[in-house]
């Protein structure tokens, strides 16, 4: 059996769309802030999980005046088998 297609089914569909549409709008601007706290703290809780170990350790406070040495730095040596070093001039 056929059916024809009305003016009054389009507009109802059209409407019952638009209905739907707007209503989602509307939920989630309500339910949006309330999913993203969630998950916020879901993803806290997750990853501060992985840090608890892992605490800087605290100093003992330094007296003033008072300096520390924690890494002597790195004194790099030159090769003195390369060669001589000349200094030149870009000639215009």
């Amino acid at each position: 059996m056929l059916q024809h297609a009305s003016a009054t089914g389009l507009l109802r569909t059209i409407l019952i769309i638009l209905l739907i549409y707007y209503g989602l709008k509307i939920i989630s601007r309500i339910f949006a802030p309330v999913i993203i706290k969630y998950f916020a703290k879901k993803a806290s809780e997750r990853f501060g999980g992985q840090f608890n170990g892992h605490q800087p350790r605290k100093e003992a406070p330094k007296k003033e005046g008072e300096v520390t040495i924690d890494k002597m730095p790195n004194t790099k040596s030159s090769n003195k088998d390369v060669g001589e070093y000349v200094d030149y001039e870009e000639i215009d």
